[in-house]
Parts: C-alpha cells; sequence; structure tokens
C-alpha cells in the first residue's frame, strides 16, 4: 500500500467520478461541528464506483479481453457495471437473492450479467469465484484488493482538501475497503486527525476481529444496511484498519433508521442503511467528537423505496416522532373521546386507532385501544403518557 498509488487513482477517476462537495450538519449533534461527504450523490449513488473503476483501470489488455466478474450487494456490482461498459468490457455480477431490487436492476440496466446467489454477500463472493475459474474471468474484488482500496481512498484525499482542520471522520464499514482506504489516506497526511469506523448491530465482523486482533467470521449477518452486511473481513483490509482506525462501534436498527429519517428532513438526501451508520454513530454519541470538526461519510443512497416508508417509521419512533400505546378502558360510550382530548390537548396527533375487545382482562366489560401519535420528542410522550395515568386511565 502506498500513498502514490491513491493519487494516481484519483488522476484516472477525475472525469468519472463526482468530487462531492460538504455539506453542513449542525443539527445532527449539537456538541459537536459535523459535516457530511455525500457520496449518495455519486455517480451510481454510491462511493464503490471509484475502487470499481480504478481496478478495472489497471487491468492488463489480457484481462480486459477476459471479460471481469464481481460480487456485491449492489453497489460494488453497479461499479462495475460501469467501469466495464465504459471500456467495452463483458462483466457478469452475482448478488445476493435478496439484494434491493433497484439495486439489481440499476446493475442490469449498464450492461452488465446478473446471477442471483440464495444467502448473502458472502455466499455471492464463493459463486463468484466458481464462475471465475469456470469461463476464466477477472475477479474485482469489492474490497480486499489494493487498487480498489486507493480508489476508495480518493475520498480521504477529498475531506483534507475541503476540511484542512478537519478533527475526526466517521466510516462505514462492511468488508473494510473504504474505511481501510480513508484511513490510511487521512493518516499518512495528517495522523493528528481521528478516523472511527462503524458497523451495524447485526454484522460486527470488523468489530470482532479487531477486539480479538484475528480475522473473525460470523456465522449470520442481519440488518437493514444491506451493504455492510458482511461476514468476514478481508486479510487486507483488516490489517489496514487495524493499525490505523482509532476505533470501531456498532449502531442499532433503530438508530440507523433514526439516522435516515434526519437526513431526509434536514439535509434533504437519501441514505440507504449502511450509508446512514456514520450519522447514527455521531447522533447519539457512539464516538468522541464532543467539540471537534467531523466529518460523516455518507457512503451510498440507494435504498430500495419499498421499504423506505418502513425505515421511516421506525425513524420516528427511535427520535420521539412518533408513539403507539396500548390504553385499556371501559367498554362504554365517550372512552376514546377523553382519551383523543387529552392528547390533543398537549398537542399530539392521533394518527390511527385499533379497538379490540380484552378477553384477558380482569375485568369482563373492558376493550384495549391501540392508539399511535404523533409526537414532538420523548418529552412530549412522557407528559402524554403522565397525564393519561393522572386521569385515570391504565396504559399496557
Amino acid at each position: 500500500m502506498n500513498l502514490e498509488n491513491f493519487y494516481k487513482a484519483r488522476y484516472v477517476l477525475q472525469n468519472t467520478v463526482r468530487r462531492t462537495d460538504l455539506i453542513a450538519a449542525p443539527k445532527l449533534n449539537l456538541k459537536s461541528e459535523i459535516f457530511l461527504k455525500p457520496e449518495n450523490l455519486q455517480v451510481t449513488g454510491s462511493f464503490k464506483v471509484r475502487g470499481a473503476c480504478f481496478k478495472i483501470s489497471q487491468l492488463s489488455d489480457e484481462e480486459k479481453k477476459r471479460g471481469v466478474i464481481a460480487c456485491s450487494a449492489g453497489n460494488h456490482a453497479q461499479g462495475v457495471a460501469l467501469g466495464a461498459s465504459t471500456n467495452g468490457i463483458r462483466s457478469l455480477i452475482c448478488l445476493p437473492e435478496g439484494a434491493p431490487i433497484s439495486k439489481v436492476e440499476a446493475t442490469r440496466s449498464l450492461g452488465a450479467e446478473i446471477c442471483l446467489v440464495p444467502g448473502v454477500y458472502d455466499d455471492a463472493y464463493r459463486k463468484a469465484l466458481e464462475l471465475r475459474d469456470e469461463q476464466g474471468l477477472t475477479f474485482v474484488h469489492p474490497f480486499n484488493d489494493e487498487h480498489v482500496i486507493a480508489g476508495q481512498g480518493t475520498i480521504g484525499l477529498e475531506l483534507l482538501e475541503q476540511l484542512p482542520d478537519v478533527e475526526a471522520v466517521i466510516v462505514p464499514i462492511g468488508g473494510g475497503g473504504l474505511a481501510s482506504g480513508v484511513a490510511y489516506g487521512v493518516k499518512q497526511l495528517n495522523p493528528k486527525v481521528k478516523v472511527y469506523g462503524v458497523q451495524a448491530d447485526g454484522a460486527p465482523s470488523m468489530l470482532k476481529s479487531h477486539d480479538h486482533h484475528h480475522i473473525e467470521r460470523l456465522t449470520n449477518v442481519s440488518t437493514i444496511a444491506d451493504g455492510i452486511a458482511v461476514k468476514e473481513p478481508g486479510n487486507l483490509t483488516f490489517d489496514i484498519c487495524e493499525h490505523y482506525l482509532d476505533g470501531i462501534v456498532t449502531v442499532s436498527e433503530d438508530e440507523i433508521c433514526a439516522a435516515i429519517l434526519a437526513l431526509v428532513e434536514q439535509h434533504k438526501l437519501i441514505s440507504e442503511g449502511a450509508g446512514a451508520v456514520s450519522v447514527a454513530a455521531a447522533m447519539f454519541d457512539k464516538v468522541p467528537i464532543a467539540g471537534k470538526k467531523t466529518i460523516c461519510i455518507v457512503s451510498g443512497g440507494n435504498i430500495d423505496v419499498t421499504i423506505l416508508s418502513r425505515v421511516m417509521n421506525r425513524g420516528l419512533a427511535k427520535s420521539g416522532r412518533a408513539w403507539t400505546f396500548v390504553v385499556e378502558l371501559e367498554d362504554k360510550p365517550g372512552q376514546l373521546v377523553e382519551v383523543s382530548q387529552i392528547v390533543a390537548g398537549l398537542g399530539g396527533n392521533v394518527t390511527s386507532v385499533h379497538h379490540e375487545h380484552a378477553d384477558e382482562s380482569h375485568v369482563v366489560n373492558s376493550c384495549q385501544l391501540r392508539i399511535r401519535v404523533e409526537t414532538r420528542n420523548h418529552e412530549h410522550i412522557k407528559l402524554i403518557q403522565e397525564t393519561l395515568s393522572e386521569k385515570g386511565f391504565r396504559l399496557i
């Protein structure tokens, strides 16, 4: 690994990728000065195009002639497809069967052949190696490759130029290509800058490997952040992250959803789960950035719109913007009206009500109401809870 390759990558990519501008995000964490690096606005909607296109540019004529194969949860697939089609090269991409349809179709539209594989990223990886050997294709690894890491590391070069006095950088981690590229590039140029990696609670492969100082393979991964749902980091990325990262933390599914919601509401940015983990880490004080100029890399925006509403609902609940409660009532006229008046009088907005008889209750003539309310924050929810209890209503 050497910094010269990073500068070479930047030169090669200058007419292919966008130099995404930093966006100030003053409300995400009032204790820190936050900026966003919106790689969700990148060509193909993800940073992955940087590493994929640089890797393909460095292939020999013979390798290009044979064509390329890759495996991906979706974003690397689009980067490889674009890089291959730009160079007139055949590309075959293995994707997990559960990859978002939007990513699959976007990859296909860029000229790639698609092979859907049952399971997760790691299963697609094994299938890609089989097809590589069968068809003599050149494998373009999504993260464990020096050229790919150098391509992703061009982001680190940009960060230091765009905000020379940056003090901390927060970066998502799946296999580790982005984190290792950014950490290496930043630390080589300014060792004083702290670089923190973030994983999802349901896929902490790099964190466990980092904690135990050797590569560990998870038996399973489960997270809305499909772009970083990797069971095992690469040996190259692990070594770099082990040496250059200042820490690795995880965020929960609810925290990821809250971060996606914050990016939509505050900055009109659409982020996928993997892209939002850096923002979640900043929002929920997972890393020590108080008083520091901090950049969160929003690594991608290719979220499937069919799950966006569910993500928003989870995000609203996590941030105290929505509350669902169940209250037990006597089954007689006027009870719902009284509950609704209390909620409305305190500034809440009832959005849905579900009524059912409470057969398991000790009170024979009773019912249960499940009510969803739009609220301002967690303090507002607490106020409504306390007021309902004071008025004699039993919350379940």
